[in-house]
């Protein structure tokens, strides 16, 4: 079995811009840059031929190149926070490839969570983190701008959980098409 989920990477600046955050929060578990990503779809486990039908159906998914901000902090989990994040502006490119991508595995029989997309990127997993730490920290680094990063392709991952976090593993990267328009789709966060 294998666990995967497709996403999107980020910039080697912006993950270093991300990195320069870390500290400051007990019970705060950093996430190292080279694992910082965006999910666009959490997949699951999967027998390994069914990951050999996902490539082949992903690979099919033809959508322009996007162009995305990361900007603004916020947690999981209302009273007892579980995960900081920085978030994606909004971008209606990026919401049709999710959209594009949940469709097509949703058509090859893969059972996808319903829940709202909120495109952001896990910075730290937080255990037991005092909720004025976190305040504090939210409020100090407000407001978080870390750039814009240009997304040429989409990932598929494969997801290893240790004792320590998950490791992620790139399998295949699906090219974004740079000369594709598509009609009232932009892929910045402000058009």
């Amino acid at each position: 079995m294998m666990r995967l989920f497709a996403g999107l990477d980020i910039s080697s600046e912006i993950a270093a811009s991300l990195a320069n955050l870390e500290g400051g929060i007990p019970g705060a578990r950093w996430i190292a840059p080279e694992n910082h990503h965006v999910t666009l779809v959490f997949i699951g486990e999967v027998p390994e031929h069914v990951a050999d039908e996902i490539d082949e159906t992903l690979a099919d998914i033809d959508h322009p190149a996007l162009d995305l901000s990361v900007e603004g902090l916020g947690t999981f989990g209302h009273a007892k926070p579980h995960t900081l994040w920085a978030g994606i502006a909004d971008s209606p490119g990026l919401n049709h490839l999710q959209a594009k991508v949940t469709q097509a595995l949703r058509d090859l029989g893969i059972e996808i969570e319903r829940r709202k997309f909120f495109p952001h990127v896990t910075l730290a997993r937080l255990k037991d983190a005092p909720a004025d730490r976190l305040r504090t920290f939210i409020a100090g680094n407000s407001p978080f701008h870390a750039g814009t990063f240009h997304v040429p392709a989409f990932t598929l991952f494969q997801s290893f959980v240790t004792k320590d976090g998950s490791d992620y593993r790139r399998l295949m990267e699906y090219p974004l098409n740079s000369r594709l328009a598509a009609p009232g789709i932009t892929s910045g966060s402000d058009e």
